[in-house]
């Protein structure tokens, strides 16, 4: 039996890969094992070639690996695209007929996947006789197979559920009559009752349970499956969900929505934030709490949009024109995404500032089996809100820089605000003493505050000669390595801005070599370790290619030196 396996379903857009791929990591989870899977996917509706890989063990994993034990191609360019990436003594398989290649191949499994299909109703079947194969290569139960396709296909009707159990089993049946049948018998444990989400969808779930009621977005990869998720459950909990014209709109609706009183929030990545960073500093200006997801995507421009990286950590840092307290969370799993979200909303409405919430690609889609966090964890904290006796104009001076907030409509002072400078009363000021104590209210006394409640780094081996620094995605990969490699350790920040200075220091001094890994071409987390602690990191490991981190690539770096690029 095998403890670990890694399969790659490959194929063009509109072949059923997710689907595929998603049914298969449930099928694993179900049985037992701990999953992690990723979607690599070109930036359009139909063609190209994208593959879902999913890596399955008996024992938690965090980070895709490089090679795949099994490749399952639906089309003639998926098997020359992804050859290259056959584990030695792995099963490539493929309808060597149709698409007109060796069927005596290195590693092919020729199966007759399209004449399976057509049998069932046709070519969009392929997919699950694939999936068919791929049960009989693990030595999966059937029936387990046929559980998930229902369950994935229940809600199309029973016809379409049918005809996909057909082609699987047809598929199943074929490999499991061939030399090949349980090549690949992957080790089962007791039925897992975790969940298997991806971050986007975790991040989404923690916005509703923090109370959001209002979530405005233009839909930008990769950051619009939190719209999606917020909007499929809107009704249930009474938020309202709007598809704003541009981003620039998205903003402006959630400050407004959250002058209003309401918990808001909006979301895109870096392109649509660029046009964003003006509300970033009106909600500032005003006081106004709100909430931004950052799903970071390689740039500049469009750059790619299907694709990840870490490149926006420093204009998130600092966006916005002006000086300002801000909030600033990186998370690293699905967990962290869902508390990100709920600790966001505290930190905004608390001190009144916006808290951003930076992801990207690799994180936001993809998935992997957890325990859900508890969702009683960062209760709702409205901060300071004016009661119906409050006499206090909306700016009045305060000794931590937070005076309550007034919303419109309610008796007493006027719920004034203005993106110009003004006074306490919220009345446009010209005055040079105003300026100098809004200024420290808005940014000096906020910053302390927040500086006092920042999240710690997560610090994994500490004491080691060799210790990593990340932050968001890389917590996967860096937890795998450091499971991998004796003498090395980690330090994950799930909050950037304020920066855990002091903690960051006494996890790092010591260490023979410190070094970042993060998916930029720059170097980013160690600019700002270096500026904010003065401790200056060894080197990088590096990588700005558009894909993610893995667990042999980062292995390869730091035993080629870890100054990657």
């Amino acid at each position: 039996m095998k403890e670990e396996i890694n399969v790659r379903l490959t194929g063009e857009a509109g072949q059923g890969i997710v689907a595929a791929g998603t049914i298969f990591c449930r099928m694993c989870r179900d049985s037992g094992r701990h999953v992690f899977a990723i979607q690599d996917y070109m930036s359009r509706i139909r063609g190209g070639n994208n593959f879902f890989q999913v890596r399955a063990s008996s024992r938690p994993v965090y980070a895709p690996r490089e090679k795949a034990d099994i490749i399952i191609a639906l089309d003639k360019e998926a098997v020359e695209a992804n050859r290259g990436a056959l584990a030695p003594g792995g099963a490539l398989v493929l309808d060597a007929a149709v698409f007109g290649v060796d069927a005596g191949g290195e590693g092919v499994l020729d199966v007759p996947l399209y004449a399976i299909a057509r049998e069932c109703g046709g070519p969009i079947y392929a997919n699950a006789a694939a999936l068919g194969a791929l049960t009989a290569l693990v030595c999966a139960d059937f029936e387990d197979a046929a559980r998930a396709i229902n369950r994935e296909f229940g809600s199309k009707g029973g016809e379409v559920a049918a005809s996909n159990v057909k082609a699987a089993r047809k598929g199943f049946d074929f490999v499991s009559a061939g030399a090949r049948s349980c090549a690949f018998p992957l080790a089962s444990a007791p039925h897992r009752r975790d969940c298997l989400i991806a971050g986007n969808e975790a991040l989404a779930l923690g916005v509703i349970s923090a109370g959001c009621k209002f979530y405005s977005a233009y839909p930008m990869s990769p950051s619009t499956g939190i719209m999606n998720t917020v909007a499929d459950y809107a009704a249930r909990y009474g938020i309202i969900v709007e598809q704003a014209e541009d981003e620039i709109a998205a903003v402006n609706m959630a400050v407004g929505a959250s002058f209003a009183g309401a918990r808001a929030m909006t979301g895109s990545s870096g392109g649509g934030f660029a046009l964003m960073c003006e509300g970033v500093s009106l909600a500032a200006m005003t006081e106004t709490p709100v909430v931004i997801a950052v799903v970071m995507r390689p740039g500049p421009a469009t750059g790619f949009p299907t694709r990840t990286a870490q490149e926006d950590l420093e204009f998130v840092l600092h966006a916005g024109h002006g000086e300002f307290a801000r909030a600033v969370y990186a998370p690293g799993s699905p967990e962290e995404c869902f508390l990100a979200a709920k600790r966001a909303f505290n930190t905004a409405e608390r001190f009144q500032v916006p808290a951003l919430i930076l992801s990207d690609q690799h994180l936001a889609e993809s998935f992997v089996n957890i325990e859900f966090p508890d969702q009683k964890a960062e209760p709702p904290d409205r901060g300071r809100i004016a009661g119906p006796d409050h006499k206090e104009p909306r700016y009045a001076w305060s000794a931590d820089g937070v005076s309550p907030r007034i919303f419109p409509g309610r008796p007493g002072p006027p719920a004034a605000a203005d993106s110009d400078e003004h006074g306490p009363e919220g009345h446009i000021t010209e005055s040079a003493a105003d300026r100098m104590k809004m200024t420290r209210k808005r940014l000096h006394l906020k910053m302390a505050g927040l500086a006092k409640e920042v999240l710690e780094p997560v610090v994994v081996n500490p004491g080691s000669p060799v210790m990593l620094c990340g932050f968001g995605s890389t917590l996967g990969v860096l937890r795998e390595v450091c499971a991998a490699l004796p003498g090395t350790g980690f330090v994950h920040f799930p909050q950037v801005w304020p920066f855990p200075s002091e903690a960051a220091l006494a996890a790092l001094n010591g260490a023979k070599r410190v070094l970042t890994v993060e998916g930029n071409a720059t170097g980013q987390l160690a600019r700002l370790i270096r500026r904010e602690t003065g401790l200056e990191p060894d080197g990088s490991i590096l990588k700005y290619d558009g894909r993610p981190f893995t667990l042999d690539g980062v292995l390869a770096e730091l035993k080629g030196g870890g100054h990657g690029a």
